[in-house]
Formats: structure tokens, C-alpha cells, sequence
């Protein structure tokens, strides 16, 4: 299946636009060629630009459906006794020409057209359809009054009407470059602007086809075209949008993000943005990443932010999207780059500071935001089809002649950049004498080498002897004779240069090249040879020198390889279309200096990516998904959150992660973060009988106010617990099993957690408080636990069942990297749950279920204060289920009667089997065991927060065996185990 065609663009140095398609590999050159451009900012269906005038211009794309807009106005009539309906109306009545509200005047004559890039399909006609259904003759509708409901019939009450009148028009400029007028207030009509960014066309909700288009002018401020949409491609009247600072530039996203620079070179951020306020309402800021350096250039994405500081680094900021977009922090690429472009899918492009190369980042996919590399794309002009088979260009990738092949030719040869590289391309432009000839014309356009690969040069002439482009050529006879005369008097091999683009200040350091020594000083590259007199501002095989990209319409398919990053293969071709004679001396010549060349790339390439693995280490992994949150804000329930979990690898390998939490309130998009190396526990918990699970901070701790997030299905709950508890272990570098002096300890669930300890546990004079301990959980399932310094640890479950631990880690819910492959095996355990029947003694009934209104619950825990009937009461968790149904326990302490009843004076009291007059309250205790439960027992990297067991209404008791020390006062059991064995008496 062919991927569909979009477009990249692209303005070179002189500021020609050109379109680069994703199914081709040539630079397409745009129309409208008399206009030069500074800026340009594009989607699917139009580009919007800014020329070297500061005038803001729009190129939209021709297609199959014309761009038409509708202009309606009525004709509103009253009736008179006398002469029926007429144009006379009561001085109450609306205008008789209006809008379909009445409130505006409107005649036919006042509409006009808005700019002179529209055109009318025809004249006013009547619309003789109401509602789908044709009129009588006229298309007149009734109604008794201003305003009504209308109808199509005419009744005896029919005391006005009104027709409907329609005109078309068509805009015209597609494909052209159409200037955008102002009808503005000359006293708000904006500054020459300066920057320009379009997007905003997939905010939610949003009508379809609508754009938002931001733009910068001269004096720092920032406009809003107002009603840009596909109707109206133009948009309406410009807004000036307030602001903290004076704006350098401004960069707009397919959704709601919009970062602008200031010129103090921190960033300011567009909140509020939505489809009813695409405005926004606020500005936040955000610091440079550097202090030395500020933001030269930012450029947004979908859920991404690049900047390029004053030095010319580049850097990616975590944590951005639609929820916070000011997103966490920043982190530094590799490469240096004059701007970059955040296309679609976060696609990003660049220009390099040194070449004027557009660079591709490879490795962006919606897991890996931040790319792996930068690529360079080496496509060639359209107009260098016309010249690979003209006796006039040779171009051969590493062939180097000598300057008896010079002569011959008569030509000038200017070495490329080399495309056999994917990072970093050179170029080595020559230049043929610092005072060339009257008349003879020569471009400016490679003045800007790469000086990172190599000593670029510039074919230029002096401004006082030629305009640029407009000389006629030199003739042959006198190109070559300037060259015998120019190895002749200047045997030197540089000179400098005289004149150069005043953009291009990388020229004035750099050397020109003389023919007689540019075998000597090439490096490897296709070689091309011009006429100096050629109009043309590049050489034949020379690339363009770019100064802006834009992506937003450019869609690139990741499964579909592209064409941009080899050398067209057609080029090759002229080198064959030239029969030169080269002699074996020559040939081993060119391949000594094809090999030092290559050992100098080899080392500059190395020198200027040094950096690369860094790049690759500093990345973003990010994973998503919906869940619920029970907020902490009354009334508490649970709400449907987006939780994303980041992951952020560092240069020493370190691995920090953010988990942010997304909700909505009074319609404002808000979140809360935790950082996971601040966690101490993580635990599953049974919250209104959904699969729960909730994280614990030392704050969120003293609070008691834990994260409690609720998953749809038992699997993701694990599949959440897994990965959050690999990366608490991650952050704090735990890994594999608990060691010999680690803590073990034992929830009132039955849950079993492991501490490591650190020396700051004990130390003096202050002591690690015991909510900043970092618990993991490993599996299985005991009711206590007991442990040495050895490692030895043994538990006992709730069916009295012995189990020794075997050294493994992981299993129940932890699966994969973090659980070990072997010492897991199985563990079961029986455990009773108790209920408690209570009833009241009545005078006239007796005992029964109906007690005073102080009374416990009837059914209830043996506290009294929780109501537990037979069939609100479930199992801990989901790994258990039922093993019985619900029996009558009658070794209840204190005894109990033949039904199973024990008797007191009043609830609370002391409990007897047997009753007395004085008794006026009775219960009795209902049993159930939980089946064989399964764990694997291994100990998962999960820690699980201790205080939330005591919030829950549970009640455990602390224990911390071999360690004769108390670490928390709470009702909590704190033992913990990892995988257990059954040890079995065989005595």
C-alpha cells in the first residue's frame, strides 16, 4: 500500500520556498518566485507565511471542492390594510433588509468582498426552500409578527414575511501566495511582524476545519487571527493578546499547547486554551534550562516542547501535555542548531548552526518522545534533474581531479557536501579568485560551510563589479584564461574573502580555496563544476543553505522508509556521460587522499558527537492508561482519572519516574504528581470491592490520606502494581533478593513486606523516622514472620502451617525482569472470617433483630462499630474465594449455648454461654473460610505503605523479629517474607 503524499518546507538563506514531498526525494521550488520569505508555518492544507515585507502572506492548496462562503440576508415585509404587504414597516419593526436575527441592517449592496482574493459566483438570488421543502412563488415565509415562527403558507393572521436572498463567493488565489489585508482600525492595526505559527485544528471538540494562527510582531507583541477557518482561509480581524514580556517568538500545536521566548530568553506558557476560549486565558513562565544562556527558539508538538538556548544547544522538556503544559524539566540533545520544528506524531526537524542542514530526528515514537538521532536529509533541487547529463556537471561521489582534468573541463569545481553520512553532512564550497571579472556574476549561496566537518569556502564576487544574478556570463575563453592567470600570480592557497552574505557570518572564518589546491584541501564529497556566470544562486549539485523548516503538514509514516537521506541515484549518471582519460598515477592519488579524508571526517564526526551515548541514555519512557481516583476533596468518591507513568534515565544510568495523575474540576484540567524515590510502600486494599491500590508518602503519610487508585479489571491492577513497584526498586537501585539484614514484616492482611536498612536508621543524634522506610512486598501470605542476621527467616500462616523462606524474589503479580526464575513455589493458607448475629430482648417478641437506636449494627464485627452481614462481607482480596458457606462457630471464648448464642446485660459487656434475667442482649459468632489461596512466594519489588492498613478499619499489631526494636506505633503488622517452603513434622 502507497503512503500518502505530504509536504515538508522549507526557506533557504535568499529566502526561496521550496516543498519537499514524503514520496519523493527532490526540493520542489514554490511558485510565486518573486517573493522571498522569512518565515513559514504549515499544515495539511495551507501554509502561512512571513516575506522579507514583514507582511503576513497564506498559500492554500487546491482541491477537488472549491473554498465557497455563503452570504444571506432578508427581506422582511409587513402588511398594510390598504395595499397588502409592502416595504413599509412599523418604526418598532426590524430593518427591512437584515441579518436573520433583525438586529443588523443589511442590503444587498453592502456586502462586498474581503479581500481581493475572493471572487462572486453569481448574482442575489431568492431561496425558495424552507426547511428542505419548496415555498410558493417568491419564497416568501409568514408569521404573525417580528420575530415568529415561520411557515411556508400564508394564513388569515399572516401579518409579516420575509424571503431569504443568497450569493456565493469563491475564493480564487489557491496555489498562489495571497497577501493578507487588514480592514483593521488604523490605530490597532498590528506592527511588520516577525514570526508566524499556525495549529490548533485538533483541539478537542473543536469545529473541523478551524486554525489557530498566532503571530509576533517587530515591537515584541502577539496577535490572534481571529475566525480562520475553511470557509474562511483568510480569517476575520487581528487580536492583540497581552502579554508578560516583550515575545521573540511564538509556537503553536495541532492541540492546545503554545509556548512563546521572550527577548529576556525565558519561555511563557498559554493556559485555558480550549475550543470555547482557543485564546486562551493566562501565561505561565518557564526558566531557560541554562542560567548563562537563555531561549532562543522553542517549537511544540502534540505532547512535546524543543528549544534551542543562545548557544545553539538543544534541549526536550519532560512532562508536557494537555492536563501540564509547562511541563517538569528539561533535558539536553545532542547537536547544535539554529531552530527546530515539531511536526506531526511529534516528528521534529532541525537546522544545524554550522551547514545550514535540515536534519531529521529518527527514533521519535509515541514511547521514545525525545528520538534516538539526528539525520541528515540530502535531497537535491528539481532543477538538478535538468543538469546530471550536461557535459557541464561532474558529479562524482570521492573522485578528485587533477588540474590537467581541470583545464579540459573549464570549469570550476565546488565540492558538495557529503551524503555517505547520516549525522552531520560538510560542505566545501571553492572560490576561483578574490577579483573576478567585469560582468561575471557568482552566487553567495554557499557561503556558510559546515565548520564542524570542515573549512568551508565561497564562490562570491565583488558587489562593486556585478549585481548578483542579473551580469551576463563570461565566455569560456575568458573564464579559462582567468584561471591560467589565477595559478600564475596566486600560487597562495587561500585568500580572504571580500564579500559574503551578511547572514552568513560562519564565512568570514573560514578560507577560500584556490583551484590548484582544492585536491589538496577537499574533503570527501561530490563534486560539481558551474559557469561563474550562471544566474543561478546555487551550483548545479549544491544544496540550499536553509534558514527555516516547518513540518505541521508533513505526516512521516514510520513503517515507510524515505527517500531523503540518500544521494538521488540519477546524479551518478553524468559522471558516465563524460569520457575522461585518468591514468593509474592519478587514481592511487585520489585514493591517498580519499583515506586521509576519511580519517579526518572520522575524527571530527567523533569530536562532535561525543555526546551521542548520553542522548541515548537520557530518554523518556512514558506509559499511559485510565483509572479511577478517590479524590481527597469532599464529597469523597471515585473519579475517572488519565494517570501516565514517566520514566527518565540519566548519564549515570540513575532512573527517576514521575507518576502524574490527570483530572478534570469545573471543567479545568488539573493533576498532582508524585515522584517514586519518594514512595515508601505501595499495597494492594480493598476499597467499596473494586481492584484498588494505594501509594504512600512520608506527607501522605502524616496526612493519612494515601493515592488510592482503582483499576477496571484484576490484570491491570497488577499490571500497575508491577510497574510502579519496578521502578520504586529502580529509583533506589534495589534490586534482586532482600539481604541477611533486611526487615522483614507481616501486614494485618497477611501481606509480606521487606525493608532494606540504611545506616541513617540509626543514627545520631536523628534517627530515620520510621515513615520514611521504604517497603517492598514479596510473595505470600503468613501471619507472622521471624527472621536473624543470617537470612534465615520463617513464617507461620493463618492455618498454622510452617514455611521457611528460600532466597528468591518476585512472583504473585511480579512477573518478568523483576522476579526470579527459580526458589518460587507455591503457597496456600486458610483463614476464618468472623461475623457477629446481635439481637435485643423485647418485652412482647423477645429476642430479635429490631434494637434501640444507640444499639451496634445487627450484624457487625466484634467491635460492634462496622456492619458485616452475610452478604457485604467479601474477601480480602481477589486472590482469595470462599472454601465454605457461612456455619455457626461455637468455640467462641466464654462459651455459648446449643445455638450458638452468648449472653450479656447490654452491648458492650462481658459474654456468658447461658442466660440470666439480667440479660437483655444476646450474639453469636458466623465462620467462613477463604479456600486454599495461592501465592508464589518470592518477594515482588513492591513496597506497600503500612498506615493505610490502620485507615482501612483493619487491626494488625506490629512485629519486627531478631531486632528486639518497635519502629512504629501503629495497629499495623510489620513482617514481611519473600518465598517460603512447607516444613512438615516427621516425627
Amino acid at each position: 500500500m502507497a503512503m500518502s503524499s505530504s509536504l515538508l518546507w522549507a526557506v533557504d538563506i535568499f529566502g526561496r520556498v521550496y516543498t519537499l514531498s514524503t514520496v519523493g526525494q527532490y526540493w520542489e521550488l514554490c511558485k510565486d518566485t518573486q517573493l522571498e520569505f522569512k518565515r513559514v508555518s504549515a499544515v495539511k492544507q495551507c501554509c502561512w507565511g512571513i516575506a522579507c515585507d514583514h507582511q503576513v502572506y497564506t498559500y492554500v492548496f487546491s482541491g477537488d471542492v472549491p473554498i465557497r462562503y455563503q452570504e444571506e440576508t432578508y427581506e422582511n415585509q409587513r402588511w398594510n390594510p390598504v395595499g397588502g404587504f409592502c416595504e413599509k414597516l412599523m418604526p418598532s419593526d426590524r430593518w427591512q433588509w437584515s441579518d436573520v436575527s433583525g438586529l443588523k441592517h443589511q442590503q444587498l449592496d453592502s456586502f462586498t468582498l474581503p479581500s481581493p482574493h475572493w471572487e462572486w459566483e453569481s448574482d442575489w438570488y431568492v431561496d425558495e426552500n424552507i426547511g428542505g421543502e419548496p415555498t410558493e412563488k417568491g419564497g416568501w415565509t409568514y408569521a404573525i409578527d417580528f420575530p415568529s415562527t415561520y411557515t411556508k403558507d400564508k394564513k388569515w393572521n399572516s401579518c409579516v414575511r420575509r424571503r431569504r436572498w443568497i450569493r456565493y463567493r469563491r475564493y480564487k488565489s489557491r496555489d498562489v501566495w495571497a497577501k493578507i489585508t487588514s480592514h483593521d482600525d488604523p490605530e490597532r492595526l498590528p506592527d511588520p511582524f516577525n514570526d508566524i505559527s499556525i495549529g490548533g485544528w485538533e483541539i478537542t471538540d473543536e469545529p473541523l476545519g478551524r486554525l489557530s494562527v498566532w503571530a509576533v510582531s517587530l515591537q515584541g507583541r502577539v496577535w490572534y487571527r481571529e475566525n480562520v477557518c475553511h470557509h474562511n482561509p483568510e480569517g476575520s480581524t487581528w487580536s492583540l493578546i497581552s502579554t508578560p514580556g516583550e515575545v521573540a517568538q511564538i509556537s503553536c500545536g495541532s492541540y492546545d499547547l503554545l509556548w512563546a521566548t521572550l527577548w529576556e530568553g525565558q519561555a511563557i506558557v498559554r493556559e485555558g486554551i480550549d475550543r470555547n476560549n482557543p485564546q486562551g486565558i493566562s501565561w505561565s513562565t518557564v526558566e531557560s534550562p541554562s542560567s548563562d544562556n537563555g531561549i532562543m527558539h522553542v517549537s511544540v508538538g502534540v505532547d512535546v516542547v524543543w528549544c534551542i538556548t543562545k548557544d545553539r544547544k538543544v534541549w526536550f522538556r519532560r512532562g508536557v501535555n494537555s492536563h501540564n503544559p509547562c511541563g517538569t524539566s528539561w533535558i539536553e540533545m545532542v547537536g547544535e542548531m539554529m531552530m527546530v520544528n515539531v511536526g506531526l506524531n511529534n516528528q521534529v526537524w532541525g537546522i544545524g548552526c554550522d551547514d545550514r542542514t535540515i536534519y531529521f530526528r529518527q527514533g521519535v515514537t509515541p514511547s521514545e518522545l525525545s528520538g534516538k538521532m539526528w539525520k541528515a536529509i540530502v535531497c537535491g533541487r528539481e532543477s538538478d534533474r535538468s543538469q546530471t547529463g550536461s557535459s557541464t556537471s561532474l558529479l562524482s561521489a570521492g573522485c578528485f581531479f587533477t588540474d590537467d582534468i581541470q583545464n579540459q573541463t573549464n570549469t570550476v569545481i565546488q565540492g558538495d557536501a557529503d551524503t555517505s553520512s547520516d549525522t552531520e553532512l560538510s560542505s566545501i564550497p571553492t572560490n576561483l579568485s578574490s577579483t573576478p571579472p567585469m560582468g561575471a556574476a557568482a552566487s553567495s549561496a554557499s557561503s556558510t560551510g559546515s565548520q564542524a566537518a570542515g573549512a568551508p569556502a565561497s564562490v562570491t564576487v565583488d558587489p562593486l563589479d556585478s549585481d548578483q544574478g542579473e551580469a551576463p556570463a563570461a565566455s569560456a575563453s575568458d573564464e579559462k584564461a582567468h584561471l591560467e592567470s589565477r595559478k600564475s600570480t596566486n600560487p597562495t592557497p587561500s585568500t580572504e574573502l571580500q564579500w559574503t552574505n551578511i547572514d552568513l557570518k560562519e564565512a568570514h572564518r573560514h578560507a577560500v580555496l584556490s583551484v590548484s589546491t582544492f585536491t589538496e584541501t577537499s574533503s570527501l564529497s561530490s563534486l560539481g563544476m558551474f559557469s561563474v556566470g550562471a544566474e543561478e544562486q546555487y551550483g548545479a549539485d549544491e544544496h540550499p543553505l536553509w534558514a527555516w523548516v516547518s513540518g505541521g503538514g508533513c505526516l512521516v509514516d514510520l513503517h515507510s522508509p524515505l527517500k531523503w537521506f540518500a544521494v538521488p541515484s540519477g546524479l551518478s549518471s553524468s559522471v558516465q556521460s563524460l569520457s575522461l582519460s585518468i591514468t593509474p598515477a592519478q587514481t592511487a592519488a585520489w585514493r591517498k587522499q580519499i583515506f586521509q579524508q576519511l580519517s579526518e571526517r572520522t575524527k571530527r564526526e567523533l569530536e562532535n558527537f561525543r555526546h551521542y551515548e548520553q542522548a541515548v541514555e537520557q530518554s523518556v519512557w512514558v506509559k499511559t492508561g485510565m483509572l479511577q481516583w478517590w479524590r481527597n476533596w469532599k464529597p469523597h468518591k471515585w473519579m475517572d482519572v488519565r494517570v501516565a507513568l514517566e520514566q527518565f534515565t540519566g548519564s549515570d544510568g540513575m532512573r527517576d519516574s514521575i507518576l502524574f495523575i490527570y483530572y478534570m474540576y469545573h471543567e479545568e484540567k488539573k493533576y498532582i504528581h508524585v515522584f517514586l524515590n519518594e514512595v515508601t510502600i505501595i499495597a494492594e486494599v480493598l476499597k467499596e470491592g473494586k481492584h484498588s491500590f494505594a501509594l504512600y508518602t512520608p506527607e501522605r503519610t502524616k496526612q493519612r490520606w494515601p493515592i488510592c487508585l482503582a483499576a477496571t479489571t484484576e490484570q491491570e491492577m497488577h499490571d500497575w502494581l508491577s510497574l510502579l513497584t519496578m521502578s520504586c526498586c529502580e529509583s533506589r537501585r534495589i534490586q534482586g533478593p532482600p539481604s541477611h539484614h533486611a526487615i522483614w514484616s507481616v501486614s494485618c492482611k497477611g501481606d509480606i513486606f521487606v525493608s532494606e536498612p540504611s545506616p541513617e536508621l540509626e543514627a545520631e543524634p536523628h534517627p530515620m523516622p520510621c515513615d520514611q522506610m521504604f517497603w517492598r512486598q514479596v510473595g505470600g501470605h503468613l501471619r507472622l514472620v521471624e527472621c536473624n542476621n543470617r537470612g534465615i527467616v520463617w513464617g507461620i500462616g493463618y492455618d498454622h502451617t510452617v514455611w521457611v523462606y528460600t532466597g528468591g524474589y518476585g512472583g504473585g503479580f511480579i512477573q518478568g525482569l523483576a522476579s526470579s526464575a527459580d526458589n518460587i513455589y507455591t503457597q496456600s493458607d486458610v483463614k476464618c472470617v468472623y461475623i457477629y448475629e446481635n439481637q435485643r430482648w423485647n418485652p412482647v417478641t423477645g429476642y430479635s433483630s429490631r434494637g434501640l437506636p444507640t444499639d451496634r449494627y445487627m450484624w457487625s464485627d466484634a467491635s460492634g462499630l462496622q456492619e458485616c452481614t452475610k452478604a457485604n462481607t467479601k474477601p480480602p482480596s481477589p486472590q482469595w474465594s470462599w472454601v465454605s458457606d457461612w456455619y455457626i462457630d461455637f468455640s467462641t471464648s466464654g462459651g455459648t449455648d446449643r445455638e450458638g448464642w452468648q449472653y450479656a446485660a447490654d452491648f458492650p459487656a462481658s459474654y456468658h454461654g447461658h442466660k440470666t434475667m439480667k440479660d437483655f442482649v444476646r450474639r453469636r459468632r458466623w465462620a467462613r473460610e477463604h479456600p486454599g489461596f495461592t501465592w508464589e512466594q518470592i518477594s515482588p519489588l513492591f513496597p506497600s505503605q503500612l498506615e493505610h492498613f490502620s485507615r482501612c478499619g483493619l487491626l494488625p499489631e506490629m512485629v519486627l523479629p531478631s531486632i528486639g526494636a518497635q519502629c512504629l506505633q501503629r495497629s499495623l503488622q510489620v513482617t514481611a517474607g519473600t518465598t517460603f517452603l512447607h516444613l512438615r513434622n516427621k516425627s
